[in-house]
């Protein structure tokens, strides 16, 4: 494994997987570039070092080979535009187009690539795919933490094919760097804040962080769930009844390990799922028939913002209501004004992946904490303790 503060790119093509599935508006129009600006030190410092650069990356999830709506061509005046060098574009990311601009590429130049999921081959981690990548590059960089959990061909297959010529990106670095100083080294308390969905989705990282954090905060339509094993009324809200053991156990685990577990006393109501539905405040475990909770209310609020501001070391994953709809993001809101306030006062703070970094874009806080992951399966993956693909395979 090289470094990429070290290697010398003097005159060589680097190949370098980014994560470029970026959203699009209806006009093509990147509506948030978070992970195009996160890979331009990455591609500076290759430029910087007197090499080329050819970018791979996917978009969307293409089902029947090349679709316009998920060509990566779409992206490159926001690409352009962060890096300020112009971004040559080659039609398919193996065809000759592919070929014959990688072999006349010149330092300082950047070529992008096709979405690589217009093949098959990709995702089914094709080693015959991934060689004729290798061969448009003298070096290969992964710098795509939010792919890392998937041994796809771009990821995974194509380091073996540059052994001694193999390197993790700046994004990958840091995001490696992030993780590890959370779940290794965290300055006490340590608070874990999960939002989301699902119980089942979520509780295997949550049995993983009880023998990590000293405090976990359990919030969004997870609380519905859990309420509901308690007992509680629940009305409409999303509710997996086939998980109310689960949630007993994981109650019981809490306890056990002499983890403050927190959950939402109140929740902000509707009687249909609409932005602009007239709403009621209500007990978290007593919601009426025809209500359902969408966002955690003003005592939640309160009780988790003081919670979050007395600790040293936090990880936020998953929003605390539907804070896509204006009326319901206060909840959110309130989480991200606190871990601002915390991290000003000096502790760490990681945003993980997803739906919680959508939420400080959409409030613009990423300034004002430390760390945006931009890995959201990658990062719980790597939390709960598997190996990822494509970390294994650039320290192999």
């Amino acid at each position: 494994m090289a470094s990429i503060e070290t290697y010398d790119f003097k005159g060589k093509r680097a190949i370098i997987r980014v994560d470029f599935n970026v959203p699009l508006d209806e006009n093509f129009n990147v509506t948030d570039d978070t992970r195009i600006r996160a890979a331009i030190p990455t591609i500076k410092k290759v430029l910087a070092g007197g090499g080329s650069v050819i970018l791979m990356s996917h978009l969307g999830r293409p089902k029947e080979g090349p679709t316009d709506k998920y060509s990566l061509r779409h992206i490159i005046s926001a690409l352009e535009k962060n890096l300020g060098v112009k971004v040559d574009f080659a039609d398919d990311c193996i065809g000759s187009q592919a070929v014959e601009k990688a072999a006349a590429l010149k330092p300082g130049q950047v070529l992008l690539l096709e979405n690589l999921r217009f093949y098959k081959e990709e995702e089914k981690g094709n080693e015959e795919f991934a060689q004729k990548l290798s061969r448009l590059a003298d070096c290969y960089i992964n710098d795509a933490f939010g792919t890392a959990h998937r041994a796809h061909a771009s990821t995974t297959i194509i380091a073996k094919f540059f052994p001694n010529d193999k390197m993790f990106g700046y994004v990958m670095e840091g995001e490696l760097k992030a993780i590890d100083k959370v779940l290794e080294s965290p300055e006490r308390p340590f608070i874990a804040i999960l939002g989301g969905a699902k119980v089942s989705t979520k509780i295997s990282i949550i049995e993983k962080l009880f023998s990590k954090v000293d405090i976990l905060i359990v919030a969004g339509g997870m609380t519905y769930t859990i309420q509901a094993a308690l007992g509680g009324k629940v009305g409409n809200s999303m509710c997996e009844k086939d998980q109310f053991d689960t949630a007993l156990r994981m109650i019981a685990k809490a306890k056990e390990m002499g983890v403050q577990l927190v959950m939402a006393e109140d929740a902000v109501c509707v009687p249909e799922f609409k932005n602009d539905a007239p709403t009621k405040i209500c007990p978290s475990n007593d919601i009426p028939d025809g209500w359902e909770g969408v966002d955690i209310g003003p005592e939640s609020r309160k009780k988790f913002a003081e919670i979050i501001e007395g600790c040293k070391t936090i990880l936020w994953n998953g929003p605390m209501g539907v804070f896509e709809m204006d009326n319901f993001a206060a909840g959110s809101k309130a989480v991200a004004d606190a871990i601002a306030v915390a991290t000003a006062k000096g502790a760490f703070s990681l945003i993980g992946g997803g739906d919680s970094v959508a939420c400080i874009n959409k409030f613009k806080m990423a300034d004002k904490v430390s760390y945006n992951s931009t890995g959201g399966g990658a990062l719980l993956e790597y939390i709960e303790g598997a190996e990822l693909p494509g970390v294994a395979a650039i320290r192999k």
